[in-house]
């Protein structure tokens, strides 16, 4: 079987993006709270006179980077998919400000008839990196990159379950990703799906809040988180988070009765 050769996406390898400098308020803090979970009790999460922000919040600053690099072609963005993420929190995000941020493309890796671009997003708080699946955008010639983490082995050491609201997906795009797969049916039908799924980035965020519970730790003290989209969430959804390890070094999936939804996750808290 030969392998149309692909050099165009081994060029874009360190490819700088931008350096874009982002604000923000308490506002637009306790929304993304409450579009990942949080409820009314939770007033660290969601009263401005406690406000501690989730570290998950600095995905949604960062979103543009990722766009950049689709809009400036390095692939098909119709049929790119977001395969995993991760997150490493040099300090806690302010209640409001502005974060100045630079992008940048780190890894591309070549899995044969696709490629993995890795966007990495770095500032003063945080360090994300987004991995997107290409579609068509391999077979030049590199390397394939790690291979997935085996699943952990035994019982998990916690189990906990993740509730998803039915207008989740409608809530978490007001934070800024306004892809019409979450919120029109007819979208959704293009690809596949028999209604509008949630946002992969809203999943993972929302994970966190039931893991922090398990391992007995708060969700504003995550300091790294992982994880890779194996299925997608529907609102409205019912999943068990499993959790093998402690609060300072676990690893978790999420899953329901069909499988997978996150696996391969991995989240620190202090």
């Amino acid at each position: 079987m030969t392998v149309t050769t692909s050099p165009s996406s081994a060029q874009w390898r360190g490819r700088e993006l931008d350096t874009r400098t982002i604000g923000y308020d308490e506002r637009d803090a306790i929304l993304y709270a409450l579009a990942v979970g949080a409820g009314a009790t939770d007033l660290d999460l969601v009263f401005e006179d406690r406000l501690r922000v989730l570290p998950t919040f600095a995905l949604t600053l960062a979103q543009w980077a990722p766009d950049a690099l689709g809009a400036l072609g390095a692939f098909d963005t119709s049929t790119a998919l977001h395969g995993s993420q991760s997150l490493e929190v040099l300090r806690p995000l302010p209640r409001s400000g502005e974060i100045t941020m630079s992008a940048r493309v780190g890894e591309v890796w070549d899995k044969g008839r696709a490629a993995v671009f890795e966007v990495v997003v770095e500032s003063d708080f945080f360090v994300a990196t987004w991995s997107l699946f290409a579609p068509g955008s391999g077979g030049f010639g590199g390397e394939r990159g790690p291979s997935t983490p085996a699943a952990p082995e035994g019982e998990a050491d916690a189990v906990g379950t993740l509730v998803t609201r039915p207008d989740q997906a409608a809530l978490y795009r007001l934070t800024g990703d306004r892809h019409h797969i979450h919120i029109d049916p007819a979208a959704a039908a293009r690809i596949g799906q028999p209604r509008p799924i949630l946002h992969g980035l809203c999943t993972l965020a929302a994970t966190t809040l039931p893991l922090a519970e398990m391992l007995g730790a708060h969700p504003a003290d995550l300091r790294r988180l992982e994880g890779r989209f194996a299925a997608p969430v529907f609102p409205g959804d019912t999943a068990q988070v499993r959790a093998w390890g402690d609060m300072r070094d676990a690893r978790f999936d999420v899953v329901t009765e069909a499988g997978a939804v996150l696996s391969g996750g991995h989240a620190a808290f202090v």
